[in-house]
């Protein structure tokens, strides 16, 4: 069976809001365009986005689960991001202008106990990806399908929050790939490292509840890894429906 992109999502709001696209351009050394250019950072964080910082800088689902059910559309031609969330009024906002207004909206899905949202922080460096260097995550269905059958119900996909989904390929096949390059379509990409995961996986993407144990279902195997990271090494463009190929 040959291996082929089934879905692309980018996450224009690092942790707020999951985007579908048909294809992507990426550019050799860069994230994929306008994911995780953006990141709400807590009350304890000092990050200006000069930099890249690590996640525990953020409001993130794995602190907050309710942001897992938000879904986004960017306006490709103002700039303007819709969020929309099933507890929530939907959003608009142009993230350049309005920082404090997203603020708002989204301490309305965050609890006293946890760090409170401070400030919209732009990533002008390098995006704010979970890994210190720009990262496009690649995703297989079957391991997917394989973690559904530890927890002993479906699962949205949605939860791993990757960019890349892939279908034909063998459970786990993907970790074979370390240090490897990948064909997708006119890019080339190096596998660099496997995508440790945390209790953000938990998280329902319709609910924004916890409702399964998948660090539990991934422990089974001996790891707590679900999907890889990648460098772009030659860019071009994706599709979905494109094939996949080791080369």
């Amino acid at each position: 069976m040959t291996a082929r992109v089934t879905e692309i999502w980018r996450h224009p709001i690092k942790s707020l809001g999951r985007e579908a696209l048909t294809s992507v351009a990426l550019r050799a050394g860069e994230a994929m365009p306008l994911d995780r250019s953006w990141a709400v950072a807590h009350e304890r964080s000092t990050v200006d986005g000069s930099e890249w910082a690590p996640c525990g800088n953020f409001c993130r689902v794995a602190k907050i689960p309710a942001l897992m059910a938000v879904t986004a559309s960017t306006d490709n031609a103002t700039g303007a991001i819709t969020l929309r969330h099933p507890d929530q009024a939907d959003f608009v906002f142009d993230p350049e202008d309005d920082g404090a207004s997203l603020v708002d909206w989204v301490q309305g899905l965050v609890s006293d106990e946890t760090l409170q949202p401070a400030r919209l922080v732009h990533a002008q460096a390098a995006a704010f990806t979970d890994s210190d260097f720009p990262s496009v995550t690649l995703c297989n269905h079957a391991s997917h399908r394989a973690v559904e059958q530890r927890v002993g119900r479906p699962l949205s996909h949605l939860r791993w929050r990757g960019n890349i989904w892939i279908d034909g390929l063998a459970p786990w096949e993907e970790f074979d790939w370390d240090d490897k390059t990948v064909r997708i379509g006119e890019t080339l990409l190096r596998i660099r490292e496997r995508t440790d995961r945390c209790m953000s996986t938990h998280a329902n993407p319709e609910t924004g509840k916890r409702d399964a144990d998948v660090l539990g279902a991934l422990g089974s195997w001996g790891h707590q890894d679900f999907s890889v990271r990648a460098e772009v090494v030659e860019g071009g463009d994706i599709r979905v429906g494109d094939e996949v190929t080791r080369v």
